[in-house]
């Protein structure tokens, strides 16, 4: 069973998050990548999946958050949230299946070698196979070097990108979806407006 994508107009592009998929969801400052982190993680836990949130900030932020968006305001018999400083792997989250949710891969990762994290993902993903288990992980644009965000892109199933960029009348907020579950990808940029409580997709085609 797959993950429904609860966000109106970019269910239409992508209207889940496979079972057994490594999905990585990038952005630059922007807070809309963790709010899509949890968006989906929510909609997880109301389909009864054993959620993990692996994270790299307090866990009583995320409780509020999570208790604000979806009404999940304590971790229970479906959620489990894990603080970390760093990662070598993922292996001790991955066991209880459902979805394991990562933000910021990017930081926790941030000292981890090229070749271990190109090991670490390609592990990642036989485990997300073999066990029907999802991951998402959330990173963060220019934290990683080229190349590792290179790698991160390469290993993952589906890769969806927040950007925003300065336009005449103000900042203007869109989403790339270079490539999906089944070879699937957006040719487009999907435009949204974000006020931290509502990801507002904008299917009109504009240009920068």
């Amino acid at each position: 069973m797959n993950i429904p994508v609860e966000i109106p107009g970019l269910d239409t592009m992508i209207p889940d998050v496979g079972e057994g998929r490594l999905v990585v969801v990038e952005s630059g400052a922007d807070a809309a990548k963790s709010f899509f982190v949890r968006r989906v993680a929510l909609t997880a836990m109301r389909l009864e999946w054993p959620v993990t949130f692996v994270i790299s900030r307090d866990r009583t932020e995320l409780l509020g958050l999570l208790a604000t968006e979806g009404g999940f305001a304590e971790p229970n018999g479906h959620l489990v949230i894990a603080e970390k400083e760093s990662l070598r792997n993922l292996d001790e989250f991955t066991g209880r299946g459902g979805l394991v949710a990562v933000d910021s891969f990017s930081f926790l990762t941030l000292e981890m070698p090229a070749p271990d994290l190109a090991r670490m993902l390609r592990h990642v993903r036989e485990v997300c196979k073999q066990r029907g288990l999802t991951v998402l992980l959330g990173t963060d644009r220019g934290m990683l070097a080229p190349h590792a965000e290179a790698i991160t892109a390469h290993m993952a199933d589906g890769f969806l990108q927040f950007h925003t960029e300065e336009g005449p009348e103000g900042t203007v907020r869109f989403l790339r979806i270079p490539k999906w579950s089944g070879g699937k990808f957006v040719e487009r940029n999907i435009y949204y407006d974000f006020d931290g409580e509502r990801l507002a997709i904008d299917l009109r085609r504009r240009v920068l």
